[in-house]
């Protein structure tokens, strides 16, 4: 794998290539950036009035600003632009796109490493944390923007829960109607958000350019000699600042690496790194001005204009947030992580656009829990970065692991430059940990029940799945078995018979015989794999194996970022030459109804659990499209 994804951009390569190159960071801007860029509006206030807040005294200020600017520096510009975007699975980004990569055999492997199971576990674990990210952004980003309402006039402090909420539930309504149209929008917008950033901090920076002495990493390192270990808390708050870095790696395959480096540092880091030096110049002025100095940097005129001007730009991070959900979760269904849930494709143009109902419900009852729960974003901010400091210190772990072992970077060049992420995150979450009684256990919790729910799935699967295969018959035996007398009674039509084991015969065939004592003339034995790449290649979608007497072997493979759906196979299946009227064709679908017992596998109640996910999964005929007047089931029992 080459770790550098594609060649450098230049004029050279022609207008069109430049403009494309443009267009795609715009897009950047209102997809990517929304979170990170939404930090300004309460970042810095809890540094200096959250619960672990420190006073605004010149030192503390530029050592607050100069931790910031190293961070964004550090942790995004470096780590995540730099470095973990040129892990790419075939254009996608994300943990479970990184982790997908690391599991892969490495070069001039005889074996699996013994450290396979333990960097799965740290990769679902890792994914199972952005859920909380996806929870708690919406919430404390819409939070943090309409209390600018009360910086105006107290009047509106009893109608800010209110107006949140209702922001809050239009936005998830919105989302059966998919983002396509308004998504023209998202980029302009977050660009004339940016500029306002710039604009808002840099009006306040020309009269105390003093501050700019903060971009001084002495200020820093005298920042904790100072303070000890109260400096050490307050990092916690400077979190914040880059709490959008994993969206940016994750949202990678909508636009690529380079669009995102460009819009990165042509206007989100000059725009966040102004507004920040505007705050702390605010708070150098006036150290009265911490309780909320994003709103108090703009002029009397101009409070309301602004507040209506942050409440889309949260939106539109909240945006990003719920599609990145959606996208998750899809991901975790192609790698058996999931159950099957209903996935609605708004698009007909972009396949990136889906939409999941009972995910957004769930998302939806989340958001309004936390929001009435915590009642205000500096109390949301206690939960908020423990779950994003783990995920980028799991990260950084499993980029290691894939430098080493598939780009052949020597231990003396990945080894310290892997640590220094890793102490960075690592001081991160230290930071955040004291939060965990204040809020910080919520996406924890969240995250192990996700954990727990998805490792079930994944085991019970390939529980069941020996279970059926120790059931079925060699597909070799069984067409042997139908020459000579002992052949059944061939009916007219085409049987589909779909099967995980493309090697035996499937349980539904065998109770078909059982039951029914017919064979159709010709069946079709379909197995849907998922490979650990985005996309398979259309020219490689569909393979077709003629067999004996009547059977053929189907074979559909789909990535991760695909949907599988059988009027899709079927039209490849034509172009290869089998012949069927879908009139005369009948899906044969096994159902089984799964018993816990005490027999080895897993404890009882996960058999339990994963039985109560297999009851409440989307039925295959409408995850599949399968023509539902075609369909048959066949059920049986299965102990696990």
């Amino acid at each position: 794998m080459n770790p550098t994804p594609e060649a450098p951009a230049s004029l050279a390569e022609g207008p069109d290539t430049f403009k494309r190159t443009a267009l795609l960071a715009l897009g950047a801007l209102g997809i990517v950036y929304g979170d990170i860029g939404t930090s300004p509006l309460y970042a810095l206030r809890e540094c200096f009035s959250g619960p672990h807040g420190i006073a605004a005294t010149p030192g503390n200020v530029l050592g607050v600003l100069s931790l910031i600017f190293w961070s964004l520096l550090i942790v995004v510009s470096v780590k995540y632009l730099i470095f973990v975007m040129r892990a790419d699975n075939r254009g996608e980004g994300g943990i479970l796109a990184l982790l997908a990569l690391v599991m892969q055999r490495p070069r001039g492997s005889r074996g699996p490493s013994p450290a396979r199971p333990v960097l799965l576990v740290l990769g679902i674990f890792g994914a199972s944390l952005l859920y909380g990210d996806g929870l708690i952004t919406p919430a404390i980003s819409v939070l943090s923007a309409v209390e600018g309402l009360s910086v105006a006039t107290p009047v509106f402090e009893p109608y800010i829960i209110p107006i949140t909420l209702v922001i809050l539930l239009t936005l998830f309504l919105v989302q059966r109607h998919g983002t396509g149209g308004i998504g023209n929008v998202f980029g302009p917008f977050m660009c004339l958000w940016f500029i306002a950033l710039g604009v808002l901090g840099g009006k306040e920076l020309v009269h105390n350019p003093a501050v700019l002495g903060a971009l001084s990493p002495t200020h820093g390192v005298r920042f904790f000699l100072e303070n000890g270990g109260h400096g050490f808390l307050v990092l916690g708050a400077v979190f914040l600042v880059v709490t959008g870095g994993e969206a940016l790696y994750a949202d990678m395959g909508h636009f690529g690496w380079k669009p995102i480096r460009q819009a990165w540092f042509a206007l989100v880091l000059p725009g966040l790194m102004l507004n920040y030096l505007g705050q702390g110049a605010l708070l150098l002025r006036d150290p009265t001005a911490a309780r909320n100095p994003f709103y108090l940097l703009a002029p009397d005129w101009a409070l309301y204009p602004l507040v209506a001007l942050a409440t889309g730009a949260t939106v539109i991070a909240s945006q990003a947030l719920i599609s990145g959900a959606f996208s998750l979760t899809r991901q975790s269904m192609q790698l058996g992580y999931s159950p099957r849930m209903e996935v609605v494709h708004t698009s007909a143009e972009e396949k990136g656009q889906i939409y999941l109902p009972g995910l957004n419900l769930m998302l939806l009852v989340g958001v309004v829990a936390l929001v009435l729960g915590f009642r205000s974003s500096s109390a949301l901010a206690a939960a908020y970065g423990i779950a994003v400091t783990t995920t980028m210190a799991i990260t950084t772990m499993l980029a290691y692991v894939l430098a080493r072992e598939r780009w052949g970077v020597r231990r003396a060049v990945a080894l310290p430059v892997a640590g220094a992420f890793l102490a960075v995150d690592l001081s991160f979450f230290g930071a955040n940990a004291v939060k965990i009684a204040d809020g910080g256990w919520f996406p924890l919790v969240l995250a192990v029940a996700l954990f727990t729910l998805m490792t079930t799935w994944k085991r019970g699967r390939e529980i069941l799945a020996g279970k059926l295969r120790a059931a079925s018959m060699d597909l070799e035996d069984l067409l042997d078995s139908f020459k000579g007398e002992h052949a059944p009674v061939r009916v007219p039509g085409t049987a589909v018979f779909m099967t995980g084991n493309p090697e035996g015969s499937p349980p539904a065939l065998l109770h078909n015989l059982k039951h029914n004592k017919v064979l159709h003339e010709q069946v079709v034995l379909l197995t849907i794999l998922s490979e650990d790449v985005p996309h398979v290649a259309l020219e490689e979608r569909v393979e077709v194996e003629p067999l004996e007497l009547g059977f053929v072997r189907v074979i559909a493979r789909y990535g991760f970022m695909e949907n599988p759906s059988i009027p899709d196979i079927l039209k490849k299946c034509r172009e290869k030459g089998l012949q069927f009227q879908l009139m005369s064709t009948s899906f044969f679908l096994g159902r089984e109804t799964l018993i816990p017992s005490k027999k080895p596998g897993m404890a009882i109640w996960r058999e339990a659990l994963f039985s109560w996910m297999s009851r409440n999964a989307r039925s295959a005929t409408a995850f599949f499209r399968i023509p539902p007047n075609r369909v048959v089931e066949l059920g049986t029992q299965v102990e696990l």
